[in-house]
């Protein structure tokens, strides 16, 4: 095979409403129904500032990753964008720690779906682990189906999320209105630096637009649909994320969602509806947070098979899995893999510090996202160069506002995977 020879693309099939919708099944997810509560036990009422410091460092990053899919649209995200303007190990480490921590986190989606499922059932928690390997068992074989059939059923499960979230503003409402101003005051009641940790926890749960970026391949007139739908998905998901951390805190205080989240399985916005509306609102919720799930699950495998695809392409991961199905609209190989892969994370059932190690991994991640945008032309440019330095400064300024063994091991894994990638480039070569 020459070197002209190009591997077979994918086909374009996703416009903006069907980008739009799998950003936000990809954003929507363990995001909102977990780290809302988590960062409210470390930064207190003062959690609704971290969400809009999260916002804003993610739109930065959005807009980057935008203008560069539009420029660059194929699949892979960062690590085609590190290959293309920077350098090879650069693009590797975006793509090791995208498939490190993304990986750990479709897990803690199957785990999570199964909790809220058995939790709003009734039965033993002795059933979690099979329930959980058999979601990412059915969600991987409908991504094997396709993008088209992936994109109903991913426009499915948003919109049900989207409802239970809508419901969960409009029944805590009330009581948020009666006693908010003592629940949010003091609004400062931890230190700048707890802030920061919380802001850095915030950022991940807006990370799912990089999926769009990762799909790029996939995307009619990409320079237009990505862009767009990004700006869509970002926009709408700050709107709701500052509604329900204002509405929740509102209505029982930073603390019931901080002690929530830490001493019971369930979502610490099923414990606030639970507490201002009982067990038949909590219910409801409980629908959402299980789609929300199953949405994470199934957006993950698709972005996790697009940059192993990627890499497989580059030899960075075994060739086969480049590999396309006959109608080349699945990566078919990658898309398995990804599944047993996760399926062998759920089997080991420890995922606690998955959310904050996702913080480190993605900061890092899309600081590679922002130098590569730094990178680009002036005719290639979509926003302001100033979008490239405020994204890469504090991407990896709140890097390190997390817990100092996540940023070590992550630091480590870094390491490694850049010495699997020296070992495998001085083979190819002696090949």
């Amino acid at each position: 095979m020459s070197s002209t020879n190009s591997p077979p693309q994918l086909k374009r099939e996703l416009g903006v409403a069907g980008a739009t919708l799998m950003g936000l099944g990809s954003i929507v997810g363990t995001g909102v129904f977990v780290s809302i509560g988590i960062a409210a036990g470390i930064a207190g009422p003062a959690v609704i500032l971290a969400v809009a410091i999260g916002a804003i460092v993610a739109t930065c990053n959005g807009l980057n990753s935008a203008q560069l899919a539009a420029n660059h649209a194929v699949s892979g995200g960062t690590y085609e964008y590190g290959y293309k303007y920077l350098t090879p190990a650069l693009g590797f480490t975006a793509g090791w720690m995208f498939l490190v921590a993304k990986t750990a986190s479709a897990a803690t989606a199957a785990l999570g779906f199964a909790g809220y499922l058995l939790n709003a059932v009734g039965w033993s928690s002795t059933w979690t682990v099979p329930i959980a390997l058999l979601s990412v068992v059915i969600v991987t074989l409908v991504v094997l189906s396709g993008i088209r059939r992936s994109n109903v059923a991913n426009s499915v499960i948003v919109s049900v999320t989207l409802l239970s979230l809508g419901f969960f503003v409009l029944v805590c409402l009330p009581r948020a209105a009666e006693v908010g101003m003592d629940n949010l005051t003091p609004f400062f009641t931890s230190s700048p630096g707890a802030i920061l940790h919380a802001s850095a926890l915030m950022f991940v749960a807006y990370t799912g637009y990089g999926r769009i970026a990762t799909m790029g391949e996939e995307a009619r007139s990409p320079r237009e649909t990505i862009p767009k739908a990004m700006i869509v998905c970002l926009l709408l998901t700050m709107v709701l994320y500052i509604a329900v951390a204002a509405v929740g805190i509102g209505a029982v205080g930073a603390d019931v969602l901080g002690n929530a989240t830490l001493q019971t399985k369930a979502a610490p916005l099923e414990v606030a509806v639970r507490s201002v509306a009982g067990s038949g609102a909590a219910f409801v919720l409980a629908i959402g947070a299980m789609t929300a799930m199953l949405g994470v699950l199934l957006n993950l495998i698709l972005g996790l098979s697009r940059v192993l695809l990627a890499m497989g392409r580059r030899s960075d991961a075994p060739r086969f899995l480049a590999r396309l199905n006959q109608q080349q609209t699945t990566p078919y190989w990658a898309v398995l893999f990804v599944g047993i892969a996760i399926a062998l994370l759920v089997l080991l059932g420890n995922v606690k510090t998955t959310w904050s190690f996702s913080a480190f991994s993605v900061l890092i991640y899309y600081a590679v996202t922002n130098l590569a945008g730094l990178r680009l032309t002036s005719s290639e440019r979509l926003y302001p160069v100033w979008v490239g330095w405020i994204g890469l400064l504090s991407c990896l300024f709140l890097a390190f506002w997390v817990e100092s063994s996540i940023w070590q091991v992550g630091l480590g894994l870094i390491v490694a995977g850049l010495i699997w990638h020296k070992v495998r480039q001085a083979i190819a070569r002696s090949a």
